[in-house]
């Protein structure tokens, strides 16, 4: 397989966001190594390590344009677009997190909603998809068993995921598809740990172009580029 390549939101990487979430995944997508577990109440570390699997494959990160290989653009083209976008780009606001639910999966979700987030993301879609190769027919019959609407499916087909434009949703993944009788655990436990970092506030300040060099691989950042904007 080629590499898949993706445009993510990652928190500068020595921030106390980016340390947050890279310890309840166990990794640092920047240095692309595992790193210890978070300490979470009531969770044993083991369930943690099992609970984290997906979420460590791509990082601590928002999606903005998710993974895709290249047609006619090569990785150092494609850094190069991503760096002249977000010179062109302005910082979004996107205030408080807390820890909710979103489907089966915990994550960090913006308290209040922006819409020049949703904007936003369509825009760096849009700008991309360019460089993105077609969704395979296997990707796409895989996309379509998870239950899409029809406005998905037509999303999917026209830009390679259903979840864009209108459909999209800004979130920090922090767990995989979770048991019913976990989710309420690990929820109270993830609260507890972030509790000290619930009143930061924080803005969409960069995109990061994000490297998976295998079906096997974990993604990693290749570059964080500034919104200059």
């Amino acid at each position: 397989m080629s590499p898949r390549y993706a445009i993510y939101y990652t928190p500068p990487p020595f921030s106390a966001l980016a340390r947050f979430g890279a310890g309840v995944i166990g990794y640092d997508c920047f240095d692309a190594v595992e790193i210890p577990y978070a300490r979470l109440d009531g969770i044993d570390p083991n369930v943690l390590k099992l609970m984290t699997v997906e979420p460590r494959r791509y990082g601590f990160h928002a999606t903005i344009a998710a993974p895709f290989q290249l047609k006619g653009f090569s990785e150092d083209d494609f850094i190069a677009a991503a760096s002249a976008y977000a010179t062109k780009t302005a910082p979004i606001p996107i205030g408080r997190l807390a820890v909710g639910a979103i489907g089966m999966f915990v994550a960090l979700l913006p308290t209040e909603e922006n819409p020049k987030v949703l904007q936003f993301a369509a825009g760096c879609v849009e700008a991309f998809d360019s460089c993105r190769a077609p969704l395979s027919a296997a990707d796409r019959e895989r996309r379509l068993k998870s239950g899409l609407t029809a406005r998905q499916v037509e999303l999917l087909d026209r830009w390679g995921y259903p979840y864009v434009h209108e459909q999209y949703r800004f979130h920090m993944t922090l767990t995989g598809a979770l048991p019913e009788n976990l989710r309420g655990d690990f929820r109270h436990a993830l609260a507890e740990a972030y509790a000290p970092q619930s009143g930061d506030t924080f803005e969409l300040d960069a995109i990061s172009v994000m490297r998976q060099d295998d079906a096997g691989a974990r993604f990693r950042v290749l570059r964080r580029c500034r919104l200059r904007g």
